[in-house]
């Protein structure tokens, strides 16, 4: 019995060893899905809430492993005047950044999915960029 219960504890502690050291790669792997360009909010959870959070607060769950702090998606209209820079937010989303977080300016994680997405069709694209910044501008705090 004792000696079961021995073999048990070490299986579990080489489970959980293993588990912990996988944890250690610097290599974060995104799964993602395929969005509609017509649901800014289901492109947001595809692409922007693992870093800036499902509730766009900035603590998504790999926040913690990027160089720059994700931005608090919530308080852009606060930061601005109480006015939503959608501008602004279609220049990031067609842009990118000028402080990339890690990787290339564009959407450090996103920006080559984003930028190869439909450019084929720049009204696709197009549609994309606004229904993701008015997606945005509907979580805004008041």
């Amino acid at each position: 019995m004792l000696k079961s219960l021995l073999l048990t504890v070490m299986a579990a502690a080489l489970a959980a060893s293993m588990g912990y050291a996988s944890q250690s790669d610097s290599k974060v792997t995104i799964p993602v899905g395929k969005a509609s360009p017509t649901s800014g909010q289901e492109m947001y959870a595809n692409y922007c809430a693992t870093c800036h959070g499902v509730d766009g607060k900035g603590h998504g769950p790999v926040a913690g492993t990027l160089k720059t702090p994700p931005s608090d998606l919530t308080v852009l209209s606060k930061n601005n005047h109480g006015k939503f820079p959608g501008e602004h937010v279609l220049s990031i989303l067609q842009f990118g950044v000028e402080v990339p977080t890690h990787g290339s300016a564009l959407m450090p994680v996103w920006g080559p999915i984003l930028g190869k997405m439909n450019t084929s069709n720049p009204d696709v694209k197009q549609l994309r960029m606004v229904n993701l910044s008015r997606y945005l501008e509907s979580i805004q705090v008041k």
